[in-house]
C-alpha cells in the first residue's frame, strides 16, 4: 500500500453545498470523490477520533458506493477505523452511532433528485453536526488541503447493523394487538431496505409500494411532504381497504401517514398522538414541538399532564432542546419524530410503530382514533418570492402590531398569535423566499388569515 498522502480537493467547493445541517449537492459537479475524501479526513480531525473508530452508512443512489470509499479513504488515512454499515436508513446510521457510541457519517440526499448526494454528520451517539457545532470546520479543513496524514492509519472493516436495529425498535414499542393491514409506500428508497427487515417481524399484514432501492426514483419523487407524491398511497389504500399507510422520504427518517380513507394525517397529528402515548409511560415528561406545529400539540401535552416546550425550526434547535430539557419526545411539522430512548434522533420508523401499535391496540378506524388529537385547521407552508426579505417582514409585523387580541414574537421570523388563530412567517436562508404557516380554528378563519397575510406579502413584490 503507498503511504498515504493528505487528502485534499482539486478544485473549489460550490458555495452552498455546505448547508445548515448536513453537505449536499450535485454529482458530480459539486460533490465529488476528492470532495468526499477531504470530508473523511476533516471530520476525524475536527471530531479527534484518530486512533479511534467511525461508522458509515450510505443510502441507495447510484453514486453513493464510490462517494463512501473515498469518504472511507480520507478518514481512515486520518488515522480513524471506519466501519462500512452498507445501505442503510439514517436512522439506521444514526442506531449504529448510539450503540457503537462512535461518530457517524451518512451519505444520502434525502428526498432530492437522483444526481444530488450529501453526507449527514454526528458526533458519538448520534449529537448532530451543523453549520455551528463543527460542519464549518469541517468545511474549512476540507478546502485548505492542511490535513496531514495520520502517523499510523487505521482500518476499513464491514459490519451489518440491521437485525440489531430493528430488535433495537421492536424493543421500545412492540406492536400488539389486532392484526392490521398497512399499505407501506418506501418511493424506491431505504424503506425497502428497513421495513421489510421491522415489519415482517409483527402481526401484520404488509402491502408493499415501490420496496426495490433505485435511486433514480422511477415512480415519485421520494419527498412525502409533496402532495403528488402521495398520491399512490392514498390510491392504494383504499384499492385495498387497508386500515392505514406509511409513506417514507428516500432516506426513510422521515415518516407521512394516509388513515383508512385514504386522507393524509397531519404530522402534528401524528405528534399529538405519540406524545400522549409517550405521556403515558412517562407522567410529566417533557415533550418538544417547533412553532409551526398545530396548536393542539401543546393543548393536547398539558392536557396529559405533560409540559410542552416550543422550539424554533430545525433538528438542530429540537435535538438541542431535548438535551437541555431532558424531554422524552419531540415533532416537526415536516414528518420528523424524535425519541430520547433513541438517542434524540429522528426515525421514521419508530414513529411508524407507534402509529401502528396504536391502531392496533384499539377497536376503532385510524381516522376515528386520530379525531381528538386533530383540532385545528392548518394552511400547510405556503412560499412567496420577495425581492426584500426584511421589508416585507416588517410590513406584515406592522400590519398587526395593533390589532385587538394579538401577541407578536420573533421565536423564529415573525408569529402573531391570537386565540382563535395564528401565523408564522420566516425567511428561507437559502433562497428569496418567505414562509407562511397559519393556522385557525375552523376553515373559514384559517383562509381568511392566510389570503390576508399572503395579501401583505405579495404587495409590490
Amino acid at each position: 500500500m503507498p503511504p498515504p498522502t493528505s487528502p485534499r480537493t482539486s478544485r473549489p467547493v460550490p458555495a452552498g453545498i455546505f448547508k445548515a445541517y448536513d453537505i449536499r449537492g450535485l454529482v458530480p459537479d459539486e460533490l465529488d470523490a476528492d470532495l468526499s475524501r477531504a470530508v473523511g479526513a476533516a471530520f476525524v480531525q475536527v471530531c479527534d477520533v484518530a486512533g479511534g473508530s467511525i461508522v458509515v452508512g450510505h443510502d441507495m443512489r447510484p453514486s453513493s458506493p464510490d462517494l463512501v470509499r473515498a469518504f472511507a479513504d480520507g478518514a481512515r488515512t486520518a488515522g480513524a477505523d471506519v466501519t462500512l454499515i452498507g445501505l442503510a436508513s439514517t436512522d439506521q446510521l444514526y442506531f449504529a452511532s448510539g450503540r457503537l457510541g462512535i461518530p457517524g457519517a451518512m451519505f444520502t440526499a434525502s428526498h432530492n433528485p437522483a444526481r444530488y448526494n450529501g453526507i449527514k454528520l454526528c458526533r458519538a451517539n448520534a449529537v448532530p453536526i451543523g453549520l455551528d457545532t463543527g460542519l464549518a470546520e469541517i468545511r474549512d479543513l476540507a478546502v485548505s488541503g492542511e490535513l496531514e496524514p495520520a502517523a499510523t492509519p487505521g482500518s476499513v472493516s464491514e459490519a451489518d447493523v440491521l437485525a440489531d436495529y430493528a430488535d433495537y425498535l421492536l424493543a421500545l414499542v412492540p406492536v400488539t394487538g389486532r392484526r392490521v393491514k398497512v399499505v407501506v409506500d418506501a418511493g424506491n428508497g431505504m424503506a425497502g431496505h428497513t421495513a421489510p427487515a421491522v415489519l415482517d417481524r409483527l402481526d401484520v399484514e404488509v402491502v408493499p409500494m415501490y420496496f426495490e432501492l433505485d435511486g433514480t426514483f422511477p415512480h415519485h419523487e421520494a419527498n412525502p411532504i409533496e402532495p403528488e407524491n402521495i398520491r399512490d398511497l392514498q390510491d392504494r389504500v383504499r384499492q385495498e381497504q387497508a386500515d392505514i399507510g406509511l409513506a417514507f422520504d428516500g432516506d426513510a427518517d422521515r415518516c407521512f401517514l394516509v388513515d383508512e380513507r385514504g386522507e393524509v394525517v397531519s404530522p402534528s397529528v401524528l405528534t399529538a398522538l405519540i406524545a400522549s402515548r409517550e405521556l403515558e409511560r412517562e407522567p410529566g415528561a417533557t415533550v418538544i414541538h417547533n412553532l409551526i406545529t398545530s396548536r393542539a400539540v401543546p393543548e393536547i401535552v398539558e392536557e396529559r399532564g405533560g409540559r410542552p416546550v416550543r422550539t424554533r425550526v430545525g433538528h438542530s434547535f429540537i435535538k438541542a432542546t431535548m438535551a437541555q430539557t431532558g424531554a422524552i419526545f419531540g415533532g416537526e411539522h415536516s414528518g420528523h419524530f424524535y425519541f430520547r430512548d433513541f438517542w434524540r434522533a429522528d426515525s421514521g420508523m419508530l414513529a411508524a410503530l407507534h402509529a401502528l401499535d396504536a391502531l392496533a391496540s384499539s377497536d376503532r378506524a385510524m381516522s376515528e382514533l386520530l379525531a381528538e388529537f386533530s383540532r385545528f385547521v392548518g394552511s400547510g407552508e405556503i412560499n412567496s418570492e420577495v425581492d426584500d426579505q426584511e421589508a416585507v417582514m416588517r410590513r406584515v409585523e406592522e400590519a398587526y402590531a395593533d390589532a385587538e387580541g394579538v401577541s407578536i414574537d420573533h421565536l423564529d421570523g415573525l408569529s402573531v398569535l391570537h386565540e382563535d388563530w395564528w401565523f408564522n412567517v420566516r425567511p428561507s436562508n437559502t433562497e428569496p423566499l418567505l414562509r407562511l404557516n397559519a393556522e385557525g380554528k375552523n376553515e373559514a378563519t384559517m383562509a381568511k388569515v392566510r389570503d390576508d397575510v399572503l395579501a401583505t406579502i405579495r404587495t409590490g413584490s
